[in-house]
């Protein structure tokens, strides 16, 4: 892959991981413990307030497997490894990578597992 493509790929990976911990930030807020004191909050209020926590660490867990796909592929980029795929060792195809620079597998052995 050529250098300039390397690169544009590093900029976008690191983007991508700066919006991800902005948002991570955003949402610790929403994934606090939720207060059980009913005289200052209903019951199917706190029902609701437990459901939004639940649903935000969920996002939060998703966003952090994002953040580990991305600082990996960072660290493919570093090794030289990247845009080669994980199973075969060929190379992925750059539009696939266009995609999402996270991918680790061509396009056939993702097929494979699929």
């Amino acid at each position: 892959m050529k250098h300039d493509q390397l690169q544009d790929f590093r900029n976008r990976l690191e983007q991508s991981r700066q919006a991800l911990l902005d948002n991570l930030d955003s949402l610790a807020e929403a994934g606090k413990t939720v207060e059980l004191d009913q005289t200052r909050v209903g019951r199917l209020s706190r029902m609701d307030a437990m459901q939004g926590q639940q649903m935000a660490l969920a996002s939060i867990r998703r966003q952090e497997q994002k953040l580990i796909a991305i600082e990996a592929a960072m660290k493919r980029i570093e090794a030289g490894d990247f845009g080669f795929c994980a199973d075969c060792d060929e190379l992925i195809n750059p539009r696939r990578l266009e995609v999402d620079p996270t991918n680790t597998l061509c396009i056939d052995c993702a097929s494979k597992d699929g």
